[in-house]
């Protein structure tokens, strides 16, 4: 049982209040949509879940039946799907994928590598550059790549962005697995994204 518990989270930019005391408690099947309005700090509070900025005041717990995680298991454990998450321009689909797997102490044959292509409609682009591709393939290589470690915290920032309608049932099957899985949290204000989640947190003073 995998488990976040936010309380007390509040961030500044100098002066600037972004949100405050914000507080919640999510366990292996649930989820929450992040919601407001442009500014609000939807992004900000992923990035701090994260672990890519730090909250100005509050506390944060990822822990496992009961046991906190450190940040290494942290970081093995939750994927993170927004603007930050860039990919090779230089490498190939394969590289990519190939180059993470290594990262995380993955090891990927060929034909795992094409399966993975295929399933996030990418099959037989497997050689192009990444650089080359459009947004909406950019986006799923995204998914397939931050999908490699099957995380059980997965943060998703408007996660139809720049996707098809084939790549938003895509998206839609991997928030279904999640929630029976693991924790996902969605930073959105799209009616048919958030109401993929059990409940909702507005942010913003």
């Amino acid at each position: 049982m995998y488990a976040v518990d936010a309380s007390k989270l509040t961030k500044r930019f100098g002066p600037r209040l972004v949100f405050k005391d914000i507080a919640f408690s999510l366990k292996t099947g649930g989820s929450l949509a992040v919601i407001g309005r442009n500014g609000s700090g939807k992004t900000t509070l992923l990035r701090i879940l994260a672990g890519l900025t730090a909250p100005s005041r509050g506390r944060l717990d990822f822990s496992t039946n009961g046991d906190k995680l450190d940040r290494t298991s942290i970081r093995c454990n939750l994927s993170y799907i927004g603007p930050e998450m860039t990919l090779y321009d230089a490498l190939t689909a394969r590289e990519n994928l190939r180059f993470f797997a290594t990262m995380r102490g993955i090891s990927m044959t060929d034909d795992e590598i094409e399966a993975i292509l295929t399933e996030f409609q990418l099959a037989g682009r497997g050689k192009d550059f990444y650089g080359a591709y459009s947004s909406g393939m950019k986006q799923r290589l995204k998914y397939a790549v931050a999908l490699l470690n099957d995380p059980a915290f997965l943060l998703l920032d408007e996660p139809s962005a720049n996707l098809d309608e084939e790549g938003k049932e895509l998206v839609s099957k991997i928030i279904s697995r999640q929630k029976e899985n693991g924790v996902l949290i969605i930073a959105t204000n799209e009616k048919e994204e958030y109401d993929l989640a059990e409940t909702r947190l507005e942010v913003g003073v």
